[in-house]
């Protein structure tokens, strides 16, 4: 694992493909032991990907202290020290979203263009869901509503009305949750990076990033609203937004958006 110049800290990373290069920013809780991941997508097909699990989750050193949203956007900077990479196209998903914002503000010279998916600017642009207002609830009753936060469809009148769907669709979460975060430090971990992502606040600063920026999201999506992700949109120069069937998890729901976000980050490596 490369280790951190700054900070010490030991980041676990996993690269494939051929091609432009673009860096691969996950969201909370991210795993790359979980499967399918961010490198089983098409993308690995047309690019080199690099992707890694965040401080305070999975293979990464999980730190007990209070973390920022400048040290995960220097995390990244560093890791594309560590491979031999100057820059890189950036997808951020979700959290991942928060990261590559502060990475494009912070360590601009990293960064060709970015895609921002499912997040949020914060501030007075609007913030995704507070996560952390969630941790007191009992497990179940928590993922009812994470349910209903991912898609705004499936509401409590929803679950309700279609009891047998609504089970498939828990049973299903549980199936896709990390099995890892029993190990020391994962429940800690994944609490700081949740109180990092509270004080996400880009808002003011996005007019400075001069890349050329897809914004996306899910038409449906409660954690990142469709009204907040227009205002993301709004507030960086020249970006396109474009929105696509389903909630947070569009980019599997829809395969036009694959598609999309590989298009455009074609087109960008054609022309730098």
């Amino acid at each position: 694992m490369p280790c951190s110049k700054t900070t010490g800290l030991r980041i676990y990373y996993e690269r494939q493909g051929i091609g432009c290069p673009v860096l691969l920013i996950g969201g909370v809780g991210g795993d790359l032991r979980c499967k399918p991941g961010l490198l089983e997508s098409e993308l690995a097909n047309r690019f080199d990907l690099l992707t890694f699990d965040q401080r305070g989750t999975g293979q990464t050193d999980k730190p007990d202290s209070p973390y920022t949203m400048m040290q995960y956007a220097r995390d990244a900077a560093e890791l594309m020290d560590a491979v031999g990479w100057n820059s890189s196209h950036v997808i951020g998903v979700s959290f991942g979203g928060m990261v590559a914002q502060e990475l494009a503000l912070q360590f601009p010279r990293y960064v060709r263009s970015l895609v921002l998916a499912c997040t949020a600017p914060g501030g007075a642009g609007g913030s995704s869901y507070p996560l952390h207002e969630l941790s007191d609830l009992a497990p179940a009753e928590r993922s009812r509503k994470m349910l209903a936060i991912a898609d705004v469809r499936r509401n409590e009148a929803w679950q309700a009305a279609h009891p047998q769907e609504t089970e498939q669709l828990l049973q299903q979460a549980a199936a896709a949750a990390s099995p890892f975060l029993k190990e020391p430090g994962g429940i800690m971990g994944i609490t700081r990076q949740i109180e990092a992502r509270s004080h996400h606040d880009s808002y003011a600063r996005l007019p400075r990033i001069q890349v050329p920026v897809l914004v996306c999201g899910g038409r449906y999506d409660g954690q990142a609203a469709p009204e907040v992700v227009e205002n993301l949109h709004r507030q960086i120069p020249g970006a396109e937004i474009r929105f696509f069937e389903g909630g947070h998890q569009f980019l599997n729901e829809d395969p036009e958006a694959s598609e999309a976000v590989a298009e455009f980050l074609q087109q960008q490596c054609q022309t730098g």
